[in-house]
């Protein structure tokens, strides 16, 4: 079964100073499931990277994609046409576009679980195939 992940944790793996980096890192090291990542969670995954860290950190992640070491999903139309849906729905909560792409996209590939930071977003969200996202790490 395949897992959808988003920005926190691409993020977190390589700031070891985050949170999140020992539980994602455990996570990572134990997974044996393929990792999708949505394109949509590139470009948040290269600002932070770059703000937060250095260009340096930024090119390496870059690089590591470049490379293989992520399996890149694209997005398609209909993955934007769930996101308008979702994010009229949860306004509220103020999903937005990356976050609904996430959930568009583990709709469309079937995928249960998602790899996240972000537990009032994702824990929120009723998906069509299934009742709930699992969660991780």
């Amino acid at each position: 079964m395949t897992v959808v992940a988003d920005t926190g944790p691409l993020y977190a793996l390589v700031d070891s100073t985050d949170a999140w980096h020992e539980r994602v890192l455990s996570w990572w090291r134990a997974n044996r499931k393929p990792v999708l990542v949505p394109v949509c969670v590139l470009p948040e995954v290269c600002y932070l990277l770059h703000t937060r860290i250095s260009s340096d950190a930024e090119a390496a992640f870059v690089r590591a994609v470049a490379d293989g070491e992520f399996a890149v999903e694209a997005l398609e139309s209909e993955d934007v046409t769930r996101a308008v849906t979702l994010i009229a729905k949860y306004a509220d909560l103020g999903i937005g576009f990356v976050d609904a792409t996430v959930i568009a996209t583990a709709e469309r590939v079937d995928a249960v679980e998602v790899l996240t930071t972000d537990r009032r977003h994702f824990s929120a969200v009723r998906p069509r195939h299934t009742s709930a996202l699992r969660l991780s790490p």
